[in-house]
């Protein structure tokens, strides 16, 4: 991807809390197509420490005064899930372009009414679902275009993590179902919105949605909260392309055993699996094979340079903002918008109405 003449400029809302620094902040100041030109926070003292941390020259602590600055061409939005609408919905009505973290709402009318704005204004938009710039994803999708596995037959994902019986308080704000940053919403949707990126979109779902945990305790304050989040998602359904699917995306107490995604297809088998050293890895056998047997990622499919792809988290945003701000410049589609969003917004909604009701969704 080619370097542009005039990096994007981007104010980042959320420069001291945990995702805009370990993934924005590596990314969009070590790209090229990129320039952090502002940081903004709650606090004007916080605002502060972040610019004189990440050395840049403007801190707001008002997102309205931010948006203000004629210079700054793009907003990312990486803070807590429940502010996500307003601070969205701010930038896109100063004119901004806008990269927001997913799930872009609370819920799916939150979504649908950012997409619609975004369409008035004639904004680029983006959400942060990275896993549809990510190299083994996107290999992964090529195999299956290009006819590895032929004709799908069944798809089958699971996705084990851990750690959900203790947290600090100032994760606990997640156990509220109605804040929207949840197994649900940010497990299960990276995973599954990575799953029809690959295989297909799902067209009909039935599923059971369930917080086995009903208390976390707080390590700091030493007390328990209870939980309505829930913790583990179980469904079936159905592909566009007629395929069964099965996924169970779940946080257990200890030792998840990570990521594993299969596809069948008449003329093979693609498994993307946790490898010994944690990374993804592709492993495919076709008729005549004896084994499954990895499957190399091309160097083409990685775009940013090395500190971006030496930056843990950073890597994959990274990927993400080379593709937005190369849209941004060239006026064309960079990647999943916000109308993406709302989509995979519905599809939340419809396994959260099939275990509500025991039947069978239909996604349209």
């Amino acid at each position: 991807m080619g370097t542009m003449a005039q990096p994007l400029r981007v104010g980042l809302i959320g420069a001291m809390g945990r995702w805009g620094p370990s993934a924005h902040i590596p990314a969009i100041q070590n790209l090229p197509e990129t320039e952090l030109y502002a940081v903004c926070t709650a606090h004007a003292d916080t605002a502060q420490s972040a610019a004189q941390k990440y050395n840049v020259e403007l801190a707001y602590s008002d997102d309205k005064v931010m948006n203000e600055n004629q210079d700054i061409e793009a907003i990312a939005v990486s803070v807590r899930v429940p502010v996500h609408y307003a601070l969205t919905k701010n930038a896109l009505e100063a004119g901004k372009h806008v990269y927001c973290e997913w799930p872009l709402g609370a819920d799916l009318k939150e979504a649908e009414d950012l997409a619609e704005l975004a369409r008035k204004v004639g904004a680029h938009t983006m959400v942060g679902l990275q896993r549809r710039a990510s190299p083994v994803y996107l290999r992964m999708q090529e195999l299956v275009n290009e006819g590895y596995v032929g004709q799908i037959l069944g798809v089958n994902l699971v996705q084990m993590g851990s750690g959900v019986l203790t947290r600090t308080a100032d994760r606990t704000w997640q156990r509220d179902v109605t804040l929207g940053a949840n197994t649900l919403t940010i497990a299960f949707g990276h995973a599954i919105d990575a799953m029809a990126m690959v295989a297909g979109n799902i067209t009909e779902v039935s599923g059971q949605v369930s917080t086995q945990v009903s208390q976390w305790y707080e390590s700091d304050t030493q007390k328990y909260v209870d939980v309505t989040s829930p913790d583990n998602i179980m469904i079936s359904g159905k592909l566009e392309n007629g395929a069964v699917v099965s996924a169970y995306v779940g946080v257990h107490p200890y030792h998840g055993s990570g990521n594993r995604m299969e596809i069948y297809g008449k003329e093979g088998t693609l498994a993307l699996v946790t490898g010994s050293n944690g990374a993804l890895q592709i492993m495919g056998g076709q008729q005549d094979d004896q084994y499954l047997a990895e499957i190399p990622i091309p160097e083409r499919l990685t775009w940013v340079p090395p500190t971006v792809q030496n930056s843990g988290p950073g890597f994959e945003v990274g990927q993400m903002w080379a593709n937005f701000a190369n849209s941004i410049r060239t006026n064309s589609f960079g990647g999943p918008d916000f109308d993406h969003a709302v989509q995979c917004h519905k599809l939340l909604e419809a396994v959260q109405r099939a275990s509500d009701t025991g039947q069978r969704q239909k996604i349209q």
